[in-house]
């Protein structure tokens, strides 16, 4: 995955000249201090399952962490009690565990999950992110 590395704000982007705002990067760990451990531990379950289908850009920010391949997949944002997956599908899946599903009819549907504990990555979770993460690459997304 080719990446273009902003010189003013020293984060990666896909393109070259990607519109974004420019904000100094920051790193897992801070976006995730004063958070509770359990937190932190929902997302290493996340990032051990896309470790597993290859390489992902982690782009920490100070309201949490930008997953990325070739585009984003996935949003990890820590909350008070629990995390705030956004992740960036293909097509609409309903589920009761979706919270919120913004632009259904857009090429990337962004569905919004509440977890709470690592075991809560099963593999449904998988599922969605393993679809999130062919979708970033420009694969497959069944």
């Amino acid at each position: 995955m080719a990446r273009w590395t902003c010189p003013r704000c020293d984060r990666e982007f896909g393109r070259a000249r990607q519109s974004h705002t420019c904000v100094p990067g920051g790193t897992v760990d801070a976006a995730f201090a004063g958070h509770l451990p359990r937190l932190r531990a929902v997302y290493d379950a996340i990032m051990d399952h896309l470790a597993s289908l290859g390489p992902v850009h982690e782009d920490a920010v100070s309201v949490g962490v930008f997953l990325k391949r070739d585009r984003k997949l996935a949003e990890v944002r820590p909350r008070s009690r629990d995390v705030s997956l956004a992740l960036y599908l293909p097509r609409p899946v309903r589920d009761p565990r979706i919270a919120k599903v913004y632009g259904p009819g857009a090429p990337r549907v962004v569905h919004m999950i509440f977890l709470r504990e690592p075991g809560e990555v099963d593999e449904q979770v998988r599922g969605w992110l393993t679809d999130a993460f062919l979708h970033a690459s420009g694969g497959p997304a069944g």
